[in-house]
Order: C-alpha cells, then structure tokens, then sequence
C-alpha cells in the first residue's frame, strides 16, 4: 500500500534549492555545443563575393545573387536536423541550377562536427537536380556523423528538386 507523503512549504524550498542547479548546469552545457560558423549574410557574400545585392525570392529562404543587373546565381538557406538537434547551411546555385557550394552555418550537436570539412562539402560542387545525391553513391558518409552526413544530403537533394524553377 502506497502511503501518502504531505510536503510543506519548506520541503518544496529544498528541493528547488538542490535540483536547481543541476537543471541550469545541463541547460548550459548543452547550449555550449551550439556553434554559428556563419551569418546569412556573410555566407552569402562567401558565396557570391562579386555580388552587389542578394533579391528576395523567398522571404528568410531564397535570394537571387546578382551584379550589374545580373544574375549570378540564388542562396538558398535551409535547416535538417542532425542526430537530435538542427544544421543550418546554405546552397549556392549558379544560373543553370548546378551546386556552387555548400556552406554549414550553425552545427548544435556535441559530436559530428567533421560536417564542416571542406573535402567533404565539396563533394556537392557541379552537381544538379538529375545526380543521384545520395550518401554511399555520389556522396561519401561521414564516419561518426552519419545522421549528420544523410540528413544534410536529403537536405540538398530535396533543395535541388525546386532548382529548375528558379529563374
């Protein structure tokens, strides 16, 4: 049989003075692994250095780069999710739809951060809506960030799908 416990005032007092602290000390350090490597804009201007202006063609999403009254290609920001928490990167796409580049903005994860190396995010440069972009084909996973290596390849793969309708 259970037996029913009354706390007092006092009694919730403790408790909240002991676990507190240990609810604020895993609260921090789980927000200490958050990492932003990069801005919007200062991803886009790594992307588009002769850009003179980014247009809207999407709010918060998609921008057509352009210079001297031309296009130079569109900056498309877009979020997945990791193991557990969000990657933030950016497509560059040149005017034809083929992939400039691919930046990694804001990593959450404590582990996996190899989803930043530049051999790896080169492996997107060149292709377009018709390659396969898929991890174990035309893209190499990433040992101890596989989640990570899948989930940002879904990620371009589905971006690529509406490539062709930008213009």
């Amino acid at each position: 049989m259970l037996k029913q416990i009354e706390l007092t005032g006092a009694d919730v007092t403790k408790w909240m003075n002991w676990t507190s602290p240990a609810v604020l000390a895993l609260s921090v350090t789980s927000a200490a692994h958050a990492v932003q490597y990069l801005s919007l804009e200062q991803a886009q201007k790594h992307a588009f250095p002769a850009a003179t202006g980014f247009a809207v063609v999407q709010a918060d999403r998609i921008w057509r780069a352009e210079a001297g009254g031309r296009v130079l290609g569109f900056f498309i920001f877009d979020r997945v999710i990791g193991k557990h928490l969000y990657i933030d990167y950016s497509i560059a796409l040149d005017p034809a739809g083929r992939i400039r580049q691919v930046d990694i903005l804001a990593y959450r994860e404590s582990y996996g951060g190899e989803i930043r190396s530049p051999t790896w995010l080169a492996q997107f440069v060149g292709k377009s809506s018709t390659s396969p972009l898929q991890v174990g084909n035309d893209i190499r996973n990433i040992s101890g960030a596989t989640l990570s290596s899948h989930h940002v390849t879904e990620g371009v793969k589905r971006i690529m799908t509406i490539a062709n309708r930008l213009k």
